[in-house]
């Protein structure tokens, strides 16, 4: 009986497989296309891959996004590890950018051009050279631990050079046959092996067989909580840990108990949730690794969509674990005006060449608001550390920028990962402008208004990946309200309809210590319409009108032939007077 299943089961494979084979929009990236049997044929970058319409197998095309992105930043983090074994990658795409350069001091036209060498060429001179679907020796080994489908496995396998092997797990049968059959569509069953396992056991047994993983990919279908503790310890040294959480309730507030079980932190209501998501996991994964004296570097986090995506290296070092609870932080959130504050767990104290740990002193505010007179909402731990490693970010920027067809979302990979290298990497945590202003009931400044008013005031500034009307500032929170003084003087507020207990009357009820100088003022009355009268006057006379400032310094040397004025301030009252 079972081998009358097993043969019906070959021959539908067949039947799907020649109807793969003469679907014409199989090349096409990002296709979906009904087949026989109630299956549909599904193409996202260079994989196919057979999906049950029944939704038996857990298939999501938004996060096609997502799996662009790890097959980027998986791709880099292969050319770093295999670049000291003297490995290059041929990535598809690279080659063809590349830039030709012509030499003109000679007379030949086609000869004469300086081609990028090739494969071949490379192995010549002793470099080896990893394809993207050959198996690499020395290359990474690869878990995806939930893998569902397995396209992303075969992604990896079809798209990232430098591959080892590929252990596509996941602990439905179901599952596993269809991953068995979407390896053999795809042709990769040289590097991509199907498991039908408990993802947690996968990743213990190889622990206990000393043969860890070089990079792990965690994306569940909600929290990775139960994951994270035997990942950390089946990642190689120095390897690459891809976690995904698609809990954003919790994690941004609404069951902070919630939070704290699985991740170890308190989550609280407020604008900078998202941002505190992240900072929330990468707690909750150095946390675990500390465990088993190990720490993490995070590489790469962002927030988009409905998740949170980070990727961080994990590293064993006893003396780097002790400095982990000074990379821990708690926030003292307003619930009124919401102004924070940061406060760190811990502290290094350096003696010489010696560095002492010890608890950090606080709190950094009292029991009540300072601005609004509100309590305190008390979050966290949390990562207070960068989110993003600038240089590694750069070189994936780079390597997606120059290969614009490799991927479907390479603007949207571009575009986030350049607003992540602008953002202020020791600054954690955000305002909002539409807070700023919801909180004194005035109409809303412009991003570049406010950016430009904290500049002015000596301060750095930034945008975030994970707002649009993000603010990331070093300036403190008694600066930020003065600017919004300010701004509510220009666009005021009736303020006889606020209440004398509320943030925005108590704020709104101290003057702005900045505004613009007395200096400042002078100076644009005087050069108030300047640019319109010299387009109207081209002979120059009205600049008479201007005092020279080379003569009030004594130093002007043109004397009645500079076209700026020369007389003293005694001199021009008469006949301002007049």
């Amino acid at each position: 009986m079972e081998d009358e299943q097993l043969q019906e089961m070959k021959i539908d494979n067949a039947d799907l497989m020649q109807n793969v084979a003469q679907s014409p929009n199989a090349e096409t990236s990002g296709s979906c296309e009904p087949m026989q049997n109630g299956k549909t044929l599904i193409t996202e970058g260079k994989a196919r891959i057979i999906f049950p319409c029944a939704n038996e197998v857990f298939y999501n095309p938004v996060q096609e996004f997502n799996r662009d992105l790890t097959c980027a930043v998986i791709t880099e983090f292969a050319r770093l590890q295999l670049s000291s074994k003297g490995i290059r990658l041929a990535v598809p795409g690279e080659e063809n950018s590349s830039k030709v350069v012509a030499d003109l001091s000679k007379e030949e036209k086609d000869d004469n051009l300086e081609q990028h060498p090739s494969d071949d060429q490379l192995q010549e001179e002793g470099h080896k050279v990893a394809a993207v679907g050959q198996v690499c020796q020395d290359g990474l080994r690869v878990l995806e631990a939930l893998a569902a489908s397995g396209l992303r496995s075969i992604r990896f396998a079809k798209e990232v050079p430098g591959l080892r092997s590929v252990v596509a797990n996941d602990f439905s049968s179901k599952a596993v046959e269809l991953i068995t059959q979407n390896v053999q569509l795809n042709d990769v069953g040289h590097l991509v092996t199907p498991s039908f396992s408990d993802a947690r056991m996968v990743m213990y047994q190889c622990k206990a067989d000393k043969a860890l993983f070089d990079v792990i990919d965690l994306d569940p279908y909600g929290s990775p909580s139960t994951f994270l503790d035997a990942a950390v310890q089946a990642v190689s040294e120095g390897g690459l840990l891809c976690v995904t959480c698609t809990d954003m309730a919790v994690m941004a507030g609404n069951s902070g108990e919630t939070c704290y079980s699985k991740y170890g932190a308190m989550s609280i209501k407020a604008r900078f949730c998202h941002e505190m998501a992240l900072r929330i996991i990468l707690h909750s994964l150095d946390l675990r690794a500390n465990c088993y004296q190990r720490y993490i570097v995070p590489l790469l986090s962002v927030s988009v969509d409905f998740y949170i995506r980070v990727y961080v290296r994990v590293f064993t070092a006893q003396s780097k674990v002790k400095a982990s609870a000074s990379k821990q932080a708690l926030v003292y959130n307003c619930v009124g005006c919401g102004s924070f504050h940061i406060q760190r767990l811990g502290k290094m104290a350096h003696n010489g060449n010696n560095i002492n740990y010890k608890a950090a002193c606080g709190p950094p505010v009292g029991p009540s608001c300072e601005h609004c007179h509100q309590r305190h909402q008390l979050a966290g731990p949390f990562w207070a550390e960068p989110l993003h490693d600038m240089a590694f970010v750069q070189q994936v920027l780079s390597a997606v920028g120059s290969n614009p067809g490799r991927f479907q979302t390479g603007q949207r990979i571009q575009g986030i990962l350049s607003m992540a290298l602008e953002e202020l990497s020791d600054v954690p945590l955000y305002y909002t402008l539409d807070n700023l202003s919801k909180t004194v009931h005035c109409s809303s400044p412009s991003l570049l208004q406010f950016r430009s008013a904290l500049l002015h005031a000596g301060y750095r500034v930034s945008l975030s990946h994970a707002c649009k009307s993000a603010i990331k500032t070093d300036a403190p929170p008694p600066v930020v309200w003065d600017i919004m003084r300010c701004w509510e003087k220009l666009n005021p507020v009736k303020r006889e309809r606020l209440s004398e207990s509320s943030p925005a009357a108590r704020i709104l009820s101290l003057e702005p210590k900045g505004g613009v100088s007395s200096n400042l003022q002078e100076k644009r009355k005087l050069h108030q319409n300047k640019r319109k009268a010299c387009g109207e006057e081209s002979d120059g006379a009205h600049l008479k009108n201007f005092p020279c400032k080379r003569f009030r310094q004594g130093n002007c040397s043109l004397g009645d032939k500079c076209r700026y004025s020369h007389e003293t301030e005694k001199e021009r009252e008469p006949r301002d007077a007049s």
